[in-house]
């Protein structure tokens, strides 16, 4: 069984950093696609980063130079690290993860950023 356990959530001051780790669990890390979603209060969920199998990396434009994703495959760990945190950033973080060779996707519970004064 596949599970996401996030963890590294919580408040931070405006132009703070965070980092936010995401534990694979049941599965090998390198057949996976992983990333990082968000939500915030009445809108929709979107994407922020996603790491593929080879390694390439894809930002959305509002976290580019800000946010860097991460992979440890010793540890079957993702990570985001987010630097100049805006109130804007302020969502729950999801991580996600997608079986490349089924083609299964696979959602964590979501740990909520607050960037607030």
């Amino acid at each position: 069984q596949v599970q996401l356990v996030e963890s590294g959530g919580g408040l931070v001051q405006p132009g703070g950093p965070l980092r936010l780790s995401c534990a694979l669990s049941g599965g090998i890390l390198r057949l996976y696609t992983m990333g990082w979603y968000r939500q915030a209060p009445g809108k929709q969920r979107e994407l922020v980063a996603t790491i593929t199998t080879p390694g390439s990396t894809n930002y959305a434009d509002s976290v580019k130079g800000r946010f860097t994703i991460s992979r440890d495959s010793a540890q079957n760990t993702v990570y985001l690290q987010m630097n100049s945190l805006k109130p804007e950033d302020t969502a729950v973080y999801y991580c996600y993860a997608r079986n490349t060779v089924f083609k299964v996707d696979y959602w964590g519970q979501g740990t909520q950023v607050t960037v607030s004064s």
